[in-house]
């Protein structure tokens, strides 16, 4: 490869988080998980966008690597800083934000997907800016971030204190250097939260502001880059910490106008976060959740989240799989607007979630998770909103679940539009669900129900199709829950001048046993949902 080509980076594909980390059941449990969790997303290589070719010297070369149609080519969009010489960036390069002397030379590899379905790993030698940003926070406690041809690297979070502010123009690439499995920037009081209650008096950082800018970890279809978790730092990270964008225990932050690119962690990652605003995420192959919030949080915005995220395009846990949770408790007071989904065709998982529970600690104690008063408007197809219980299949069913099923309180839909089937569904006891407008853009298979209530049934094969001994159930078919003061209004048809009636909206399940279980699934259980009009 020649020296300019070494140069020459490019922006990577990606595939679902964790994956490629996991070997073995594990790799299964997850491979399933992109199905129970979100609809089940097969990505081929011939399908997904593949790396651009380096700038080659003959037209030869290039065309080897152009892909099959629906090819996306990095090097002609506004996302890539890509296939430039290195004669041509100094010409295009805007001046630097900090003294170029701050940064740190370094080489290493990349492993980058070829049409073919191998990996080529390519030679990169790059500024890293890490320290540069960082003191340019610490002195100004304000970064901005200008565009350039070139990308930036970072090789650990940026940590901002309270009042400090971080933008980045929309040119502007910021890279996490392989095998740095951090985050990219997170907060200054980052700490583990995860082993009881969260004391209401605890310090939180306040007034933070990030905004602008492309962000990646360099995930691709066959390779994370070493780039699987957005822990907090690389040594001694909070437990249960995975963002692109890392925000605990924060009070009044801002994340806008921001780009999350192939990358494994969550886009943005909040818990113990109150007064937050979130808006204008786009996700650009996104591999895991786009906007993720943990409980307790409360009085949060989410708004203007689109794009393709192979994981729920938004996500509340007030409860969480204890492997996964940095804190637990309420999340309340949340508005959730212009939110969409993937076109059609784009690989995407176009999915909410909403998990309330119960959280028993390792000592015994309970701490109530619901989650209450939110608000979900002006949704354009996202497909699933999930609303219902799930223990932990990784760790195994019977050793983390909820205590009991989850609260729900004051839910509302509203302005939701479905170009293809989508549905509601709710396995918790709920108290106020409202869904007030929803325009049904597609022909109603027979059976079809927008909201469906109750325990739902589903077995994970694991062991393969031959030994059902070691099959699991999924979800928790054997649970009632209530529901109490559903309000409808306002879902109708294309070819429909009034509303549809509520019996052909709504469906309640009552869970039954299989008999002929094995030899046909789902096992199914006793639970049922009960109606209280």
């Amino acid at each position: 490869m020649s020296s300019a080509a070494k140069k020459t980076l490019k922006a990577p594909q990606g595939l679902r988080r964790a994956f490629q980390s996991q070997s073995g059941s594990k790799r299964r449990v997850l491979t399933l998980l992109s199905f129970i969790c979100t609809p089940l997303l097969t990505l081929t290589l011939s399908q997904a966008p593949c790396a651009a070719s380096d700038l080659a010297d003959s037209g030869a070369a290039a065309t080897d690597r152009s892909g099959p149609v629906g090819f996306k080519d990095w090097s002609k969009t506004e996302h890539s800083r890509v296939r430039v010489t290195a004669q041509a960036s100094s010409k295009l390069t805007a001046p630097a934000p900090v003294p170029s002397q701050a940064t740190r030379t370094e080489s290493w590899t990349e492993k980058w997907p070829l049409v073919s379905g191998s990996l080529e790993t390519r030679a990169v030698t790059a500024e890293v800016w890490t320290e540069a940003f960082q003191a340019q926070l610490d002195s100004k406690g304000h970064l901005h971030i200008p565009a350039r041809i070139e990308p930036y690297y970072i090789d650990a979070p940026l940590v901002l204190k309270s009042g400090h502010k971080l933008t980045a123009d929309a040119g502007a690439e910021i890279r996490l250097k392989p095998g740095t499995n951090t985050c990219m920037v997170r907060n200054e009081r980052v700490a583990t939260l995860n082993e009881r209650p969260v004391p209401t008096d605890g310090a939180l950082d306040s007034g933070i502001i990030i905004e602008g800018g492309t962000w990646t970890t360099l995930s691709t279809p066959l390779s994370s880059n070493g780039n699987v978790r957005g822990r907090s730092a690389t040594q001694k990270a909070a437990f249960g910490t995975h963002g692109v964008i890392l925000l605990q225990s924060v009070r009044g932050a801002s994340v806008r106008n921001v780009t999350i690119r192939q990358s494994t962690p969550f886009g943005v990652h909040l818990a113990n976060a109150h007064e937050f605003t979130v808006e204008n995420i786009t996700l650009v192959e996104h591999l895991r959740d786009g906007v993720h919030v943990n409980g307790p949080a409360s009085d949060g915005v989410i708004r203007g989240v689109h794009g393709s995220s192979h994981d729920d395009t938004v996500a509340l846990n007030a409860w969480e799989w204890k492997n996964y949770a940095p804190s637990y408790g309420p999340i309340e007071n949340i508005l959730i607007e212009d939110v969409s989904g993937a076109p059609k065709g784009v690989p995407s998982s176009n999915s909410i979630r909403i998990l309330p529970g119960v959280k028993r600690f390792d000592d015994g104690t309970l701490l109530d998770c619901p989650v209450r008063h939110i608000t979900l408007r002006n949704i354009n197809d996202i497909r699933d909103f999930k609303l219902y219980d799930q223990p932990n299949l990784e760790l195994g069913r019977q050793n983390d679940f909820s205590a009991s099923i989850g609260t729900l309180q004051n839910i509302v839909f509203e302005n939701l539009i479905f170009t293809r089937p989508g549905s509601i569904q709710v396995h918790a006891n709920t108290d106020g669900l409202t869904v007030r407008g929803a325009k049904l853009l597609f022909p109603m298979p027979p059976g079809y129900r927008l909201v469906e209530v109750g325990p739902k049934s589903m077995t994970y094969k694991s062991g393969g199709p031959a030994s059902p001994e070691k099959w699991t159930e999924i979800f928790s078919p054997d649970l009632d829950c209530t529901l109490r003061n559903l309000r409808v209004t306002g879902v109708r048809t294309p070819d429909s001048q009034t509303d549809l009636p509520i019996d052909q909206i709504v469906r309640v399940i009552e869970q039954s046993l299989n008999p002929d279980y094995p030899k046909t699934t789902p096992k199914g259980g006793t639970g049922k949902a009960i109606w209280i009009r």
